[in-house]
């Protein structure tokens, strides 16, 4: 049994970042709302509780507050922004509107050499003082501590940003740990949960494995399970480890929905069918799909038919499977988190995901997800540990919808065509490249990169003719988490290779640009 810590969420969109630094410091957690039942959090029985963040005030929302059991199971506590607010407020202090309202970059002084951040700093002053580089993104301030709590850290602009009663365990921090921009975050939450909770870092993908496959089995029975199988990380490492669960009792369903990848069919079925010895069943519904999206520009509508498709493609193939019962997606926690999926319903919807929720009852089959609790990167960890080559499990993320969402407005066969020949050229190419600071091919040093196409023609010269053709745009960005993003600086000689490249071999196209948006303020992906 793994010592849990219970992380209750506020409604903030980083919440899913507490989880991923606790899960990294190899100690489990679970989010749920904040509005959860006193029996419950006993039940759950946490080593530690830590409380998100939140957009909303502590006077203005008088829903948001911690359930009582919280500060009276006897449990450390860790409050974050809001967090720390709606502690303050429930134990005594007092929260106010600030006049300076702090987003980003802060230098915050540690005070009282309290056990969370005792030795944890990033440089010290002339007089000594340990200070941390951190990030803030609130515009309330406690202004008064609750009775028992100490000082332990202030900013010039934000006297009281973090204090303490360690006497009962609890803490709070006004700044964000779980962003990367927090320097020492990681140090902070691996302090609390591992010593100040005590909780055992048992939390580690290999030996996970058989704890998944027992639950698979469990769950499953002699049942048949179906599986959507897009090639992409997530399907990949939900059928191995299914596989490795109940064998042939599971079936996979490559759908090919004429918005894959360069000779991405190929591979799959290679992979799956040759290799694992999976029952793999190839369906070419290029034109069904390509059908249902003639005259469809709305990303949001494209989504939704290609999600739409892939449940009415499921249901036709298990009908011919008499004893399928389950359908197995790749789900994973992030796509819950974007989709606003959380069980608060409060974190801010982004886009939706075509396999997180809305089937239809209609499917008649029962949903099995067993990576909806894991990180991407534990879901490569894993994927690495049940043998699926490094290659394919450390693929960059390709979306459920495929190119759909990669050609801007209406998807067209051409456009397909020519989009799929851009994009593997520049792949190839950042695998090709290698950074000689670091040794590195450009493809491992960005997160993610792909071609998009764009709708529109421009005017070019080939030769002594002039051209009307097609545009592509690149995009690679380098991120930690994918919930922000930096632009990849890809060296000119690779962008210019890529793009000579691309325009000389794919007819069809005579224009390519290279996007410098970072998230936010755009997303990753262009749709």
């Amino acid at each position: 049994m793994h010592d849990k810590i219970l992380i209750l969420d506020f409604g903030s969109q980083v919440t899913q970042l507490i989880a991923r630094r606790v899960r990294e410091a190899q100690v489990y957690c679970e989010i749920h709302p904040n509005d959860v039942s006193d029996a419950f959090i006993r039940e759950f029985a946490p080593k530690g509780i830590i409380l998100s963040g939140s957009h909303a005030s502590t006077y203005e929302d008088h829903e948001l507050r911690a359930p009582q059991a919280v500060w009276d199971l006897g449990v450390p506590v860790l409050g974050i922004c809001y967090g720390m607010q709606t502690m303050a407020v429930q134990l005594g202090g007092k929260v106010e509107w600030s006049d300076h309202r702090e987003f980003g970059y802060a230098e915050a002084r540690a005070h009282g050499h309290t056990r969370l951040l005792d030795g944890i700093q990033d440089f010290a002053t002339a007089e000594g003082h340990g200070m941390l580089k951190v990030w803030m993104s609130h515009g309330d301030k406690v202004t008064a501590l609750p009775p028992g709590f100490k000082l332990m850290a202030s900013t010039p602009t934000c006297p009281i940003a973090g204090m303490a009663d360690e006497a009962r365990g609890f803490y709070a921090l006004q700044f964000h740990p779980e962003v990367t921009h927090t320097l020492q975050g990681q140090a902070i939450y691996e302090r609390f949960v591992r010593q100040v909770c005590g909780a055992k870092g048992d939390w580690i993908m290999g030996d996970y494995i058989a704890e998944a496959v027992q639950k698979i089995r469990e769950q499953v029975g002699s049942e048949e399970v179906i599986l959507g199988l897009s090639g992409g990380v997530d399907s990949s490492v939900a059928a191995a480890l299914i596989h490795r669960a109940i064998g042939d009792q599971l079936t996979c369903v490559f759908v090919d929905h004429g918005l894959l990848r360069l000779d991405e069919g190929k591979q799959v079925m290679e992979m799956f069918a040759g290799k694992l010895h999976a029952r793999v069943v190839h369906v070419d519904a290029s034109e069904q799909f390509l059908g249902h999206l003639q005259g469809i520009s709305d990303p949001e509508q494209k989504r939704k038919i290609i999600g739409r498709e892939f449940v009415e493609v499921f249901q036709r193939e298990a009908k011919q499977l008499v004893n399928a019962k389950w359908l197995a997606q790749g789900t994973i926690y992030p796509d819950v988190v974007e989709s606003g999926g959380t069980k608060t319903k409060k974190a801010t919807t982004i886009k939706s995901h075509h396999n997180v929720g809305g089937l239809p009852e209609t499917l008649g089959l029962k949903l099995l997800e067993p990576l909806r609790e894991l990180f991407k990167d534990e879901v490569r960890e894993l994927g690495v540990a049940l043998g699926l080559p490094p290659a394919m499990v450390y693929r960059h993320p390709f979306p459920g919808p495929g190119l759909g969402v990669r050609i801007l407005g209406e998807v067209k066969k051409d456009y397909a065509e020519l989009l799929r020949r851009a994009d593997a050229i520049f792949i190839e190419e950042l695998r090709n490249t290698i950074d000689p600071a670091s040794g590195k091919s450009w493809y491992a040093l960005t997160s993610q990169a792909f071609a998009v196409f764009l709708p529109v023609k421009s005017v070019g010269v080939m030769g002594d003719g002039r051209t009307y053709d097609y545009v592509v745009a690149l995009r690679a960005v380098q991120t930690s988490d994918f919930m922000t993003a930096d632009w990849a600086e890809l060296p000119y000689a690779l962008l210019k290779k890529v793009s000579s490249r691309i325009i000389n071999e794919v007819r069809g196209i005579n224009r390519v640009t290279y996007d410098v948006s970072s998230k936010p303020p755009a997303t990753i992906e262009w749709e």
